[in-house]
């Protein structure tokens, strides 16, 4: 969760910040660890997010990082928003069961009624082969999860600022074909759902961060 750091002459220094939110943000929706839990509560998160923020033209404004939660009870935040199903029998005499997923699914599948799951993982996994990259064998998931999406913004962002400018309308692409309708899709379940603590503000950053990165970028290479 480090900020930006000194760099060569020729590194676009808003893009390589932009890499550093999308990769925070990622770390952010994982599972929480004892270091994201002691960011989020000594203020360093914040801190982190301010600076990246402050190297780019985007036009956003860093949320409240901090919660007062011990780890345990983060943590179990955490499953009862996106992990957590709900389960309940309706009628009891048949044994008809209402099974529901968590409150906030954090998968892009979920919130694209318009596409199958397999439509919208076999694109995501072109999408990241054609880079070289791959699903970390040791933390499998669904190539839709919001953190891998979120790393894969991370990873164009840090192309664009290093070495290949045409990373940039990949990720306008990115933008528009994924990662904008999972962070709408998360934001507006957050909005919706009691009790979320940082991951409510998070997840409303997020949304913004995100928009804001696209419309910048079609201004940018479409005049749009």
């Amino acid at each position: 969760m480090a900020t930006t750091t000194d760099s060569p002459d020729d590194l676009d220094v808003d893009a390589a910040a932009r890499a550093t939110l999308f990769r925070t943000l990622a770390h952010a929706f994982r599972h929480p660890d004892e270091a994201f839990h002691e960011a989020a509560t000594e203020g360093t998160l914040d801190a982190d997010i301010e600076a990246c923020v402050a190297q780019t033209t985007l036009d956003v404004a860093a949320p409240d990082c901090t919660t007062d939660d011990d780890y345990e009870t983060l943590a179990a935040r955490y499953n009862d928003i996106f992990e957590l199903g709900y389960s309940e029998y309706t009628d009891r005499t048949d044994g008809s069961l209402d099974a529901r997923g968590p409150p906030v699914p954090l998968y892009e599948s979920k919130y694209r009624p318009d596409r199958s799951w397999n439509d919208v993982n076999l694109d995501l996994a072109r999408a990241y082969d054609y880079y070289g990259l791959a699903i970390d064998q040791d933390d499998r998931d669904n190539h839709d999860a919001l953190a891998y999406e979120l790393e894969f913004a991370a990873f164009l962002a840090r192309r664009e600022a290093a070495v290949d400018e045409s990373a940039a309308a990949a990720r306008l692409d990115f933008h528009d074909r994924h990662l904008g309708h999972l962070a709408a899709g998360v934001a507006d379940r957050l909005a919706d759902e009691p009790g979320t603590g940082v991951y409510g503000r998070l997840g409303q950053f997020m949304e913004r961060v995100v928009r804001a990165d696209r419309n910048d970028l079609a201004a940018r290479l479409e005049g749009a």
